[in-house]
C-alpha cells in the first residue's frame, strides 16, 4: 500500500510539473514569459507553447484594438476662443516587452493614463494652431489624421500603436455659453433686420415700378379711348352732315324727337318753358312739319 502511494504521488507530481510546463496563448492575446523578474521569451502567436516549471511565469496581454475615452480638454486655438474637447482613441500593444519596461508593472489601465497624456499634448499642439471654426468645418478630419500621426511617435516608446483618433465634442466652456449665445443672438437679429429692411426697400421699389406701370396703362388707355370717342364723333358728325344735306327737314325732325326723348323721360316731366319756343314746332303740327310762323 505505501509503495503504491508513493506511486501515483509521483505520477501526480509529474503529471502537475508537466502541466505547470504548458501555456496556451489565445488568439486575443500575447504573452511574455519572466524568470526572476527577466524576460526570457515573447510569445505573439496563438497556440499551445513551453516554459520551465516553478522558475518562469507568464505574463499575458492584449493583442485586440482597446478603446481610450480621454478626459476633458480644455484648449485655445489661434483666436483664443476656449473650447472644451473630449475625443476617443483605438490603440493597440504591439511591442509587449516595451509596454512592460515603460509602463510600471505593465498594468494596461496605467498604459492607458500615460496614451491619454500623449493623446492631450497631441490635441494642444493641433488644435492649439488653429482657428476655433476650423475645429467645426469639413478640415476636421485633416486635424484628426494630425493629432494620430503627432500622437504615435511617443506612444512607440511605450511600446503601443495609436490606430485612430477622433473628436466627439467640441465646445464652449460652460461659462461663455450664454455670453456667445447673446452675441450670437445680437447677430442673428441684426442680419434679420437687413433682411427686412431689404426686402421693405425691394418691395417700395415693386411698388412704385407698378403704381407708374398703372399710370401710364390708364393714360395711354384714355388716350386711346379719346382718339376713338374723337374718331367716332367725327365719324357720326359726318354721317349727320351729310343726312342734313341731303334733307334737312328729316334731319330737324329726327334731332327733334331725339330731344323729345331726352326731355321727357320719366312718368312727371315738368319743363319751364315759353310755349313759342321752337322745341314744340313738331308738336304743334300734325304734318310732321314746323307750324308756320303767325
Amino acid at each position: 500500500m505505501p509503495r503504491s502511494y508513493i506511486i501515483v504521488g509521483v505520477i501526480a507530481a509529474l503529471l502537475f510539473t508537466a502541466l505547470s510546463s504548458v501555456y496556451i496563448v489565445d488568439e486575443r492575446k500575447q504573452a511574455i514569459v519572466l524568470q526572476f523578474g527577466q524576460v526570457k521569451a515573447v510569445k505573439q502567436d496563438p497556440g499551445l507553447a513551453f516554459k520551465i516549471p516553478f522558475i518562469q511565469n507568464v505574463v499575458f496581454y492584449e493583442d485586440r484594438i482597446l478603446p481610450l475615452d480621454t478626459q476633458p480638454l480644455e484648449v485655445t486655438p489661434l483666436d483664443e476662443r476656449r473650447l472644451v474637447v473630449e475625443a476617443f482613441a483605438r490603440w493597440r500593444i504591439i511591442d509587449p516587452v516595451r509596454f512592460r519596461l515603460a509602463v510600471a508593472g505593465g498594468a494596461e489601465l496605467a498604459g492607458a493614463q500615460r496614451l491619454d497624456s500623449i493623446l492631450n499634448a497631441a490635441l494642444r499642439g493641433v488644435l492649439g494652431n488653429v482657428n476655433s471654426r476650423d475645429i467645426l468645418s469639413a478640415e476636421r478630419s485633416g486635424m484628426m489624421t494630425a493629432i494620430r500621426d503627432a500622437a504615435r511617435r511617443p506612444a512607440e516608446n511605450l511600446g503601443v500603436e495609436v490606430i485612430d483618433v477622433r473628436i466627439k465634442r467640441a465646445d464652449l466652456p460652460q461659462q461663455n455659453l450664454q455670453a456667445t449665445f447673446a452675441r450670437m443672438q445680437a447677430e442673428r437679429e441684426r442680419e434679420a433686420a437687413d433682411e427686412r429692411a431689404r426686402g421693405a426697400e425691394a418691395a417700395q421699389v415693386v411698388r412704385a415700378t407698378a403704381d407708374r406701370q398703372a399710370v401710364e396703362l390708364v393714360s395711354e388707355a384714355r388716350r386711346e379711348s379719346e382718339i376713338v370717342r374723337g374718331e367716332a364723333d367725327a365719324a357720326r358728325n359726318a354721317v349727320f352732315a351729310e343726312a342734313f344735306g341731303r334733307d334737312p327737314e328729316f334731319f330737324a325732325f329726327y334731332r327733334s324727337l331725339s330731344a323729345y326723348e331726352q326731355a321727357l323721360q320719366g312718368s312727371n316731366s315738368s319743363m319751364v318753358i315759353s310755349p313759342d319756343s321752337e322745341f314744340f314746332d313738331f308738336l304743334k303740327s300734325d304734318q310732321g312739319r314746323p307750324a308756320p310762323l303767325q
